[in-house]
């Protein structure tokens, strides 16, 4: 048994940990995570992930840093280019890869992203945003205002994320209890599904951002 553990932690690596952690995550949600049951998932005592995360909470930072990879290996950086379609991938990407894990919303919300390689990411960005023209305070805004949007939105548009008891309803849950002739819109919005498309809402939302600041240049 102890070989097997050796040979299991030899193995492993802190990508592998990260994305052990998410897939705990998105599957049991934030509040059962522990290092213990992580590391059962892991085939390992909890002990050998602190070779790779030297606590939990640099864990829960990594996990937020690993989504952020995931969103975006293969994004090309801004440049001397156009910048807007540049930070409307930023907003697609990332909104994908917190659809894909849900899990992580609540750290996404929460925790701050600036561990080294992170901030290295960020300062790539705005060098290359200020190379597009951008003033580098806007610049800043924009990543930050982009990003807090495409993170709120998408926690809503996730509704409950993994491990979530509420049981509050939404407006779908209510359509029997709204009179027509109290609610007409809400009635209509119910049958038509008119403003109910949040992929429709969320690229609509991004270009008119993206045309207000764009129009300040």
């Amino acid at each position: 048994m102890a070989e097997r553990r050796a040979g299991t932690k030899a193995g492993l690596s802190r990508e592998q940990v990260l994305d052990a952690a998410l897939d705990y995550l998105d599957r049991h949600g934030l509040p059962a995570l522990s290092m213990r049951k992580l590391g059962a998932a892991l085939g390992v005592e909890a002990m050998t992930l602190y070779h790779y995360v030297p606590n939990k909470d640099a864990l829960l930072d990594g996990l937020v840093d690993r989504v952020m990879e995931l969103a975006f290996t293969g994004l090309d950086e801004p440049g001397a280019g156009p910048w807007v379609p540049w930070v409307r991938q930023f907003a697609h990407s990332l909104r994908a890869a917190l659809l894909a894990h849900p899990g992580v919303l609540p750290l996404a919300a929460t925790r701050p992203v600036n561990s080294p390689d992170a901030l290295r990411m960020s300062e790539r960005w705005l060098a290359g945003m200020r190379d597009a023209g951008v003033p580098l305070g806007r610049a800043m805004d924009i990543i930050n205002v982009i990003a807090t949007f495409t993170i709120g939105h998408t926690l809503a548009e996730a509704g409950q994320t993994p491990g979530h008891e509420g049981t509050e309803p939404n407006l779908d849950d209510r359509a029997d209890e709204l009179d027509p002739a109290e609610f007409p819109n809400l009635t209509e919005i119910l049958t038509t599904r008119a403003g109910l498309d949040f992929d429709h809402r969320f690229t609509e939302a991004v270009d008119i951002l993206l045309a207000g600041y764009a129009a300040l240049s």
